[in-house]
């Protein structure tokens, strides 16, 4: 799959390094559950500025907080490991849908952070899954802040201006 088609895809995981011997991908999944993998079907996989390669997937199952993912294609630590470092995406069609309020990781990675008095705090860089909460990691002014992904926090999202607004609570923040 050519670049041009990257923007009809959506990344779901990264390739963190091979496990064990026979093809087996030790992954960070950035989808709600296994399920994404398995309903989508295939896969593209690669590194930043190569192609893509479609692969079907196998299985996928949990191992800890990350996932072990097998493709057809894959099946040695060989194959595996010249896969280290690839990120993984799905085509868009293949996403499930979502609920309102509920948004897509991909879909907030970038937007502005704003405080709930105007300010300007910075942009949304990473996303933490943590047991309750997911965790928005904001870099902005020199300096990095965790804000909880939650309702007594996040206000408000709206995609279409790219923009969150936060209302922290005491001492999140060390303004």
């Amino acid at each position: 799959m050519n670049s041009n088609h990257r923007r009809d895809l959506v990344q779901i995981g990264h390739v963190i390094r091979p496990h064990g011997l026979t093809g087996l991908l030790r992954i960070v999944s950035y989808a709600q559950s296994r399920e994404t993998f398995l309903k989508a079907g295939s896969v593209f996989i690669g590194k930043a500025n190569e192609e893509l390669a479609e692969r079907n997937v196998a299985s996928i199952k949990e191992h800890g907080s990350l996932y072990l993912l097998k493709l057809f294609g894959v099946g040695s630590v060989e194959k595996a490991e010249e896969l280290r470092g690839a990120d993984i995406f799905i085509c868009n069609e293949a996403l499930t849908e979502k609920e309102e309020g509920e948004f897509f990781h991909f879909e907030l990675l970038g937007i502005g952070v704003y405080l709930d008095t105007g300010h300007y705090l910075g942009v949304l860089k990473r996303i933490f899954e943590t047991g309750s909460n997911d965790v928005y990691v904001v870099e902005g002014q020199g300096k990095e802040y965790l804000i909880p992904a939650i309702y007594q926090v996040v206000k408000e999202i709206d995609l279409s201006e790219k923009r969150m607004i936060i209302s922290p609570t005491k001492d999140l923040l060390d303004l």
